[in-house]
Parts: C-alpha cells; sequence; structure tokens
C-alpha cells in the first residue's frame, strides 16, 4: 500500500487545498494507496481524507514559518497501522501526470533538487519520498539542538537535505517531473503580461513556491512592481480542482 501525505496547520492553506490535492492524487494514481493528512483542523475535508492529528512540536510564536513543522512527520509515532514509503505533497502543488513513478524509482529517500541551487545540497521538500519512521534521529536532533540549527540552516529543507546527505540517503527526483511555477512556466518580463504561463513538457508535478499559488495563479496575478505576472492558463484550471 502507497502512503501519500500531507499536512495543514494554522489558517494557511484553506480545507479546499487539501480536497484539491486529494482529487488530483485519485485521477493519478490507479494503485491502492491511503491520503492522509496531518492537521490541527480536520474540518472541512472530503470525507475520503484520512485525517490524523499533527504531530507535537514545540515551537515560538515569534519565529518565522520556514517549514520546521514539517519535519515531525519524520517521527515513529505517526501511527502503527502507518508503514512503508510515503510521498510527501505540499498542499500548493499541481498534479499533472501519473504518480506511480514516484514509488517505482529506487532510492531510500528521494527529494526535488532545488533548482536554483544545484551546486549544493538543498532539496525542495515539495514533494519527497521516504520510508515512514525512518528518519527520528533527524526530527530528534531539530527538537534538542533547534537553535543552532536554525543559525546554521534557513530553512526546514535545507536541514532535511542535508542530515539525509550525511545519513549517504539523498537522491533526487529526475529534473523534468518537478518543475517550478516561477521558474519554469511564467515568461520573462514584460512577455509575461501578453503570454499565459506555459505547461512544461514531461513534467508530473509543478510546485507553487511563494506567489502566487495555483488559485490564484487561475484567475491571473501580477507581482510587486510588475516585474512577474501570470495571465490565467486553461491548464492550471483543468488540474487544480476536486
Amino acid at each position: 500500500m502507497n502512503n501519500i501525505f500531507c499536512m495543514k496547520w494554522g489558517t494557511k492553506f484553506p480545507p479546499l487545498y487539501v480536497n484539491v490535492l486529494a482529487a488530483m492524487v485519485r485521477r493519478h494514481l490507479q494503485t491502492p494507496y491511503r491520503f492522509v493528512c496531518f492537521t490541527d483542523d480536520g474540518s472541512g475535508l472530503d470525507p475520503s481524507v484520512e485525517v490524523r492529528p499533527l504531530p507535537e512540536m514545540q515551537l515560538s510564536a515569534s519565529l518565522p514559518e520556514r517549514g520546521w513543522r514539517k519535519l515531525t512527520i519524520l517521527g515513529n509515532n505517526l501511527g502503527d497501522d502507518l508503514n512503508g514509503s510515503a510521498l510527501f505533497l505540499d498542499l500548493d502543488v499541481l498534479i499533472l501526470d501519473d504518480l506511480q513513478p514516484f514509488f517505482d524509482v529506487s532510492g531510500k529517500f528521494v527529494i526535488v533538487q532545488e533548482w536554483g541551487f544545484k551546486d549544493k545540497i538543498i532539496g525542495n521538500s515539495s514533494v519527497f519520498r521516504f520510508e515512514i519512521g525512518e528518519h527520528q534521529d533527524v526530527l530528534e536532533h531539530f527538537i534538542n539542538h533547534g537553535n543552532e540549527v536554525r543559525q546554521q540552516f534557513r530553512n526546514e529543507q535545507a536541514y532535511l537535505s542535508h542530515s539525509i546527505n550525511n545519513k549517504r540517503m539523498l537522491t533526487y527526483w529526475n529534473e523534468e517531473w518537478c518543475r517550478s511555477f516561477k521558474r519554469h512556466c511564467l515568461q520573462p518580463f514584460p512577455l509575461c503580461h501578453l503570454i499565459p504561463p506555459q505547461k512544461p513538457e514531461n513534467a508530473k508535478i509543478v510546485v507553487f513556491h511563494g506567489n502566487p499559488n495555483p488559485d490564484i495563479a487561475i484567475k491571473g496575478w501580477i507581482g510587486h512592481y510588475g516585474l512577474r505576472a501570470a495571465k490565467p492558463a486553461s491548464w492550471i484550471a483543468e488540474n487544480w480542482r476536486e
């Protein structure tokens, strides 16, 4: 049984994002799987979503949001009935094609290679696969040495990548599988105001990091100072839906 995990905490994403993600997985994964959302508020989620409590992590409310809470997905206390491989998906990804290859490819821990830092060990944790319960040590090190970790690493995905690499388990997806909306779909200025975002060839997932989010990109978006913009694109609307 394959596992699909996602997390929702706070108010950044409404329940619709989980429901749309579950619907996209349903359309693009034909083998049996469990879709599990770890959340502090399961209201509004589709009945098909398996809701689990958000694993606890003590973080100061004054800290900037850098995804640290996502590390709790590595713990060995997710539930005795959850085991094997899990594909973690951020709520703001757009699924375009078959997800089965993400389970079939070899590797103990597979993640997106961060597009702007290919000469460094930094993965993008919007899409990664891991073995459930095998990385409690990475979580515990952060819990016990959080201040030191935050001084050394800007965010959760940088710390995660280095930690898994130190265990000699880090591998990357085929670079065509996961593309960045901002880097690979948007046109450069000023063409971005004239030409809609282009659907990347051979991509299975498009990652929306920063602004805009998929539901905004569907309607059209203009960034600060107008240097980045996204005209409405039908291929986004066709895929980001329940």
